[in-house]
């Protein structure tokens, strides 16, 4: 319904809205720019959000953020409002953990993030090392020469959000990352962050850095690779054709969507607005299709009055 064509749904006949929604019984949604930014909940998000539960709709948010733990996105989440459970939350912090526990990783990762990270590897029993900050104390010569130290038995390399990302760090993580055997896990590709009058840089600008000192590609986690939402599809907890995917940003949510095979929602509250689309549209490449959504709205709050 609708497929890859950014229909307005604030410029549709209530009827034909009210008809989309029935199409699909599971949600997928993104989090920031979409249901809250920062620690504040998005205007109408909430009732939303529980109105498709009310409604007897699956519901789960589906985040790029590493650095907190389910459980501390499921506090965030009900500290806001949203009646949701641990079991709807999916997290890249935990699934880059989990990656590695389901291939009997038994070395050290060497992590750039933040504790959301090392607590899910906690959770599985997995030594780490690296979070925290590493800052260059001296000279370029006496840091090579001197103050370079690289731990043993590092097995895997873990790029996440990390506010204390340093010359030291992208050091260590490509030397260690030129041992092949060693894996590149990065959790997401997130360029920036929404937020207005600033650009923060994301995720996606470090784990660039590091492979491109490493001369190396990660092995993404997050969206907008399928693998996030793997066990849902396998066993049978969403079907794809009567999933929605909600995001704000294209290339990460929407393009998850596309590849999957969901039904696909825009919202303009964050990062990518409808002029984007277009562009992509007037483009007409394969690779900029798969980012064009089915359908838009300016904020998530704005389907309340059709449910």
């Amino acid at each position: 319904m609708y497929k890859q064509s950014a229909t307005n749904l604030l410029e549709l006949p209530e009827a034909d809205v009210k008809k989309w929604l029935n199409s699909f019984d599971s949600i997928l949604t993104d989090c920031d720019g979409v249901v809250w930014l920062f620690n504040n909940p998005i205007e109408g998000a909430v009732d939303t959000i529980n109105k498709f539960k009310e409604i007897n709709k699956k519901v789960f948010f589906c985040t790029n953020n590493s650095t907190k733990t389910r459980p501390e996105l499921l506090e965030k989440a009900i500290r806001l409002g949203f009646k949701m459970n641990k079991d709807e939350i999916i997290s890249t912090a935990h699934a880059a953990a989990a990656y590695l526990k389901n291939r009997n990783f038994n070395k050290k990762v060497y992590v750039i993030g933040s504790e959301g990270i090392t607590k899910e590897l906690d959770a599985f029993g997995i030594e780490h090392c690296g979070v925290g900050p590493d800052p260059i104390s001296s000279s370029l010569n006496q840091f090579v020469a001197e103050d370079l130290k690289l731990e043993t038995g590092i097995g895997a390399v873990i790029v996440g959000f990390d506010e204390h990302i340093s010359f030291p760090k992208l050091t260590k993580a490509a030397s260690y990352l030129d041992d092949p055997e060693c894996i590149f896990l990065a959790t997401n590709t997130d360029e920036r962050f929404p937020m207005p009058n600033y650009v923060i840089p994301g995720t996606g600008s470090i784990v660039r850095a590091v492979e491109t000192c490493a001369e190396r590609d990660s092995i993404l986690i997050g969206k907008p690779n399928p693998n996030i939402c793997e066990s849902l599809i396998r066993d049978g907890i969403i079907v794809p054709e009567r999933t929605l995917m909600i995001g704000d940003r294209c290339n990460t949510d929407i393009l998850l969507g596309t590849n999957c095979g969901f039904q696909t929602l825009l919202v303009g509250s964050g990062i990518h607005q409808l002029h984007h689309v277009k562009a992509w549209m007037d483009d007409g490449s394969e690779e900029s299709k798969k980012l064009i959504p089915d359908v838009f709205l300016p904020k998530l709050g704005d389907l309340l009055k059709f449910m």
